[in-house]
């Protein structure tokens, strides 16, 4: 019967890791019906998730004809932003999303949002891969969508990938190069997110209009170090790097990055760990996640 079909959230990124995780949980719930935005329906992920049951369409967040399209007759949605075209690029994805929204008439969008760095800070510091979700949040405020902003903070994962432990070399010691001194940092595992999302979307009535920085667990750069070291069996250890160092070795906005993160706050533990409370802390999602070192 009609009364009893599904709504449907549009969850974008749906092979990714942010997108994954929320239709992964949404499929898994059961109570929205989930159609799936990938800009290659045939690879293995997304075949996975058509096999899962999801509605599995082709759409790209640069095309607003198409997302137009992709937003029909939903409920909702999860939007994620690409992070690695330009600002103007990434922005554009971000208004884009917005103006479909709006244009459909959706009743709730969780965007995976970031502070604008370079308005926070007057123009001191500039992020543009965190200032171009900001200019997209000012955009779904701007036309009155209803939505709520959800702000991962650094994953777990970033270890595997973007900062991994480095052998020093002649000796069997590893560091981790994480400019952020004694500093607690706050993380989580992307894939936890899921979760957070299905339930944001469960309540509307309370999460409409709320910005959420989440958090599951804050430890320095030598408490990752530690626990990584302790179920690695490597010797691993903060690199005791200045960001003034790092940004000798590396783009200014990532030294900019960690120039913000050293002072941002308004992290909300308890209310994530609410919203999920099966999400991990590091020293688990260490252990299952073993093998993923394997090559140290």
């Amino acid at each position: 019967m009609e009364a009893t079909q599904k709504k449907t959230v549009v969850v974008f990124g749906a092979t990714g890791a942010q997108g994954g995780s929320v239709a992964q949980a949404l499929l898994d719930d059961g109570t929205f019906g989930v159609r799936a935005v990938t800009r290659d329906p045939s690879q293995p992920a997304a075949q996975a998730l058509l096999s899962r049951g999801a509605e599995v369409v082709k759409g790209d967040l640069n095309d607003l004809p198409v997302l137009e399209q992709v937003m029909f007759g939903a409920y909702g949605a999860f939007v994620v932003t690409a992070g690695d075209p330009s600002k103007e690029q990434e922005s554009n994805q971000g208004r884009n999303s917005a103006e479909a929204a709006k244009h459909q008439g959706l009743k709730h969008v969780v965007f995976s949002g970031f502070d604008h760095v370079e308005k926070v800070t007057g123009g001191r510091l500039k992020v543009p891969f965190f200032d171009s979700k900001g200019e997209a949040e000012a955009h779904y405020q701007k036309l009155g969508v209803p939505f709520t902003s959800v702000r991962l903070p650094c994953y777990y994962e970033n270890f595997l990938n973007f900062c991994p432990p480095q052998k020093e070399p002649g000796k069997d010691v590893y560091t981790i190069a994480i400019p952020m001194g004694d500093t607690l940092i706050h993380a989580m595992s992307v894939s936890d997110l899921g979760p957070v999302v299905l339930n944001i979307l469960k309540a509307p009535e309370i999460y409409i209009g709320k910005t959420i920085n989440l958090s599951v667990e804050t430890l320095t750069v030598q408490g990752f170090a530690s626990i990584l070291s302790q179920h690695l069996g490597k010797d691993i250890q903060d690199a005791k790097i200045s960001v003034e160092a790092y940004e000798q070795q590396g783009p200014k906005a990532y030294a900019d990055m960690y120039r913000y993160l050293l002072m941002k706050t308004g992290y909300d533990e308890a209310l994530t760990r609410q919203l999920n409370p099966r999400a991990k802390n590091f020293q688990q999602w260490v252990e299952e996640n073993k093998l993923k070192f394997q090559d140290l």
